[in-house]
């Protein structure tokens, strides 16, 4: 057998300690909810209204829209193959080509990464500032961040998914008060309605529809998190069953609060406002003609952006996890902690790389990268799972119906295009991160035929 067919199992249980089976359905369905709520709705609403203007909506609306197209995929395929590797797997098992597998696989967890990292900035900004002040540098409070949730998520998969739980209920509390602010709003006659209309783009042609698209690339951060939980798959109980309803619930009730979130943000703020801050949804509580603590809310959204980002490091190590059993990566990349039975050379690594990623770019930036990674990932398994229709298993599992997959793949392909109006620097820090990954794969490869298991 080559390596690149080696299955999870290939692994002796004499060798390495299995995953603990630990989450159930209504633990997998919160952790899917804080998964997706977080850094993206928290902190990039205002760089949304920025891109687009009053019709802030709008992008949620397309982003919602592309995401349940996405998951229907993923949930074809956990149900298939209830393994921790994710895309990585279905693209091998689907073209079996070991170095698209890779580059896909390295994709997903520097998206996770990135993701992190925007978490991170937006830990250490406005949010914090309405607490502390500028009383430390920014990169520093980062860094610090993404160290202390490496260290809970050392600790077990039991304590970090409980943690979840704690910090999603949290910030759904903290988006249920802006809702609750909106409607105070409307049944007080305040706000602007007419700003709900209102595009940034000038005109109604080219301009307006990369505007937009522009706009949903970028919102489309919010919706991203879902793809995370089918790395659980190993660490959950009975995953062919559970994850259908968990996946499809979470990114519903997401997406409802989002569009819901956005109505009420340009109902009551001018979108120039939101632009410029990096706590935008502390700007509608301050608009919003109810007195409520500023300094709670801001403490709510630090959990918020707590949850993404501790969500990500986890993923990014089960990642590692599963590619080193796939032997993508090396073997000791799946070195299991024996008492804790967490991936510790994973968690180690992803935590590297997530510091050094903080000193790229600030949350904007670092948040369309991971849209865009995403997207250019999605595409990849929309199309897999066409192509892995033809290879049936052995029990029932969830089918999506043939057309979702197919306008899975194109919407994911324009969001990724160059008519989504993105800046340069996104795609110049894809390109790094992927030419690392070359890198990566070349000494992979060395390693292995060095070892004789190529």
């Amino acid at each position: 057998m080559s390596t690149t067919e080696t299955t999870t199992g290939a692994q002796s249980p004499a060798e390495e300690p299995g995953l603990k089976r630990a989450i159930g359905p209504k633990l997998l369905v919160l952790f899917v909810i804080g998964d997706i709520l977080g850094t993206g709705i928290y902190a990039t609403t205002g760089a949304v209204a920025g891109k687009v203007g009053g019709a802030l909506w709008l992008p949620f609306v397309i982003g919602f829209v592309v995401a349940i197209l996405t998951a229907a995929s993923y949930v074809e395929l956990v149900g298939k193959y209830p393994k921790a590797a994710g895309a990585a797997l279905y693209t091998q098992k689907a073209f079996k080509v070991p170095f698209l597998t890779f580059i896909v696989a390295f994709m997903v967890m520097a998206s996770g990464l990135s993701s992190a990292s925007a978490a991170a900035r937006a830990f250490s900004g406005d949010y914090l500032s309405e607490l502390t002040g500028d009383a430390l540098p920014p990169t520093l409070i980062a860094i610090c961040f993404i160290l202390l949730l490496a260290g809970l998520n050392l600790r077990g998969v039991s304590e970090s998914v409980k943690t979840n739980v704690v910090l999603t209920l949290v910030e759904l509390t903290g988006l249920l008060i802006i809702l609750a602010i909106g409607a105070y709003a409307v049944l007080t006659g305040d706000g602007e309605p007419s700003r709900l209309g209102e595009f940034e783009a000038s005109g109604t042609g080219y301009a307006l529809i990369t505007g937009v698209l522009g706009a949903t690339a970028l919102g489309f951060f919010a919706f991203v998190g879902f793809e995370d939980s089918v790395n659980m798959a190993e660490e959950t109980k009975d995953p062919v069953r559970t994850f259908p309803r968990a996946i499809f619930i979470g990114v519903a009730v997401t997406g409802t609060i989002y569009v819901l979130v956005a109505l009420v943000s340009s109902l009551l703020v001018d979108y120039k406002v939101l632009e410029g801050s990096s706590g935008p949804l502390l700007e509608v509580v301050k608009a919003g003609g109810v007195d409520f603590p500023h300094k709670l809310f801001a403490l709510i959204a630090l959990f918020a952006v707590t949850n993404s980002a501790l969500i990500n490091i986890m993923m990014a190590s089960r990642l590692c996890y599963g590619m080193a059993n796939e032997r993508i990566l090396p073997r000791g990349m799946g070195r299991v902690l024996r008492r804790r039975r967490t991936p510790v050379v994973g968690i180690v690594f992803v935590t590297v790389l997530a510091i050094g990623l903080v000193s790229t770019g600030e949350i904007e930036g670092l948040g369309d990268t991971t849209a865009f990674l995403l997207l250019c990932v999605f595409a990849v398994v929309n199309i897999t799972v066409l192509v892995l229709r033809r290879d049936p298993v052995d029990h029932a599992h969830f089918r999506t119906p043939t057309f979702l997959p197919i306008l899975g793949a194109i919407t994911a392909l324009i969001l990724a295009s160059p008519l989504a109006d993105r800046p340069a620097d996104v795609y110049i820090r894809a390109a790094v991160l992927l030419a690392i990954g070359v890198v990566l794969w070349a000494v992979n490869k060395v390693v292995l035929r060095v070892r004789g298991e190529e």
